[in-house]
């Protein structure tokens, strides 16, 4: 049974750290894969393969062909790959609205500006063996696709008959992925971040994975780069009394089911909606085909926290920084204001997280674990790079090259100095060794 507190008067509640900074033990595992995958490439990953997932491959199999990926469109009936279809195109759309301009400032002399260029190249991760997560294909991928990256690759751990889900095949397809290697752990970071004789390394890495994936990024990032370190999952629900029981209940064990880990919360100003969340949840567990991950979820790491009035719901909320935050209350718009720290934002009572997960455009890989206090969401940015432009005169630079002069100086940088002053020494008569007034 979910736990319920009732904070009305006390203080905002500790959060638990869920974070995957820790784990000692996995982490050194983890380093000896990387580094060996470093100095013997293929033949470390295919040892590490055939040991984890029980699969043999050679430098000839471990690349996805064209027929497996024909045979997939085959594999998945037509209804399915049209709804697929339909989240392709959302998410496409979504993120094409978020690419940004190279732009120049140009004035009197002076040409001010930033180069926007994507990566070369990106590696997706997308968990596997057993199960299928198109929707984890399409939200990696096509955020990368849409900043214009040219190489998007993926691995992905196959099941023990070597093979990849057919759905998993078909949304790389249609998200324009250009390999697919059936790899998967820490041993596949390592691979796209250093490069094999099979695999091409990568600019930057992205997607979810387990405790070893998510600590092999973090000891690759500097090599090259990763979206973030993804913890469990995550969701808040605040709502009023004119939220559905059977709502709340139902998005809260959509989380819940993901993992024992994961968090599902309510805060609302409605005991009696509290009392009736409460009761809903255990009706819709027995009847869950993953009732024992969600229960575990629910009662080790759900809360149903009862506050004064909506004003706290959020202040409580924002001290969370959930993954994914619904509002379900008769006014969302007005409490979106109040919003300082969510990964995603769901309004109203038909705006449920799975919307988000699958269909809506907007993307799911989110920032976890409190993180939302300082990240962004996966989104185009992160496939695409900034360069400075400076470009001045030699007017524009006359004018200012004794405040660069002064503040070189000051940090006891000579070269500094002597680089903008040697271009008007001669012209002004100064000497070396003669400062600015």
């Amino acid at each position: 049974m979910i736990q319920v507190l009732d904070i009305r008067g006390k203080a905002l509640p500790s959060v638990d750290d869920r974070s995957r900074l820790g784990y000692d033990a996995q982490l050194q595992s983890v380093k000896k894969i990387i580094e060996d995958v470093r100095a013997r490439g293929d033949a470390a990953v295919f040892e590490y393969t055939l040991a984890f997932d029980k699969v043999k491959l050679t430098g000839d199999t471990v690349r996805v062909s064209d027929k497996e990926t024909e045979a997939a469109y085959a594999a998945v009936p037509a209804e399915l790959l049209a709804a697929l279809k339909k989240a392709a195109k959302n998410i496409l759309e979504y993120h094409r609205k978020q690419l940004r301009n190279t732009w120049m400032d140009v004035q009197q002399g002076r040409t001010l500006g930033q180069l926007l260029r994507p990566l070369s190249s990106a590696g997706l991760y997308v968990p596997g063996g057993t199960a299928a997560y198109p929707s984890t294909v399409l939200m990696n991928a096509l955020p990368a696709k849409a900043a214009g990256v040219e190489r998007v690759v993926m691995v992905s751990p196959p099941g023990e008959d070597g093979s990849l889900p057919p759905l998993t095949l078909v949304a790389a397809a249609e998200a324009g992925v250009d390999a697919v290697y059936r790899i998967g752990g820490a041993q596949a970071v390592a691979a796209l971040a250093f490069g094999t004789e099979s695999v091409p390394r990568v600019d930057k890495i992205v997607g979810p994975g387990n405790i070893y994936v998510a600590l092999a990024k973090r000891e690759v990032f500097g090599y090259v780069g990763i979206d973030m370190i993804a913890g469990p999952s995550e969701v808040v629900v605040v709502a009023d009394e004119t939220a559905h029981a059977s709502f709340v209940a139902a998005d809260m064990l959509s989380q819940a089911e993901h993992d024992p880990l994961a968090s599902a919360m309510l805060i609302t100003d409605s005991e009696a909606l509290a009392q009736a969340v409460q009761k809903e949840l255990d009706a819709q567990l027995a009847r869950l085909p993953r009732a024992d991950i969600a229960k575990k979820s629910i009662e080790d790491h759900g809360r149903v926290y009862i506050v004064e009035n909506m004003d706290r719901a959020m202040a409580l909320a924002n001290h969370i920084a959930p993954e994914h935050l619904e509002l379900a209350a008769s006014d969302p718009h007005a409490l979106l204001g109040l919003v300082k720290n969510a990964g995603a934002v769901f309004l109203g009572h038909y705006a449920p997280e799975p919307l988000g997960d699958y269909f809506a455009g907007p993307n799911h890989v989110l920032p976890t674990s409190g993180t939302a206090r300082f990240s962004s969401p996966l989104g185009v940015d992160q496939f695409i790079k900034a360069s400075s432009v400076i470009e001045y005169s030699e007017r524009a630079l006359a004018e200012v090259w004794r405040d660069i002069d002064m503040l070189a100086r000051a940090e006891g940088l000579e070269a500094h100095a002597r680089a903008v002053r040697i271009r008007f020494e001669e012209k002004e008569g100064l000497q070396w060794s003669e400062r600015p007034r």
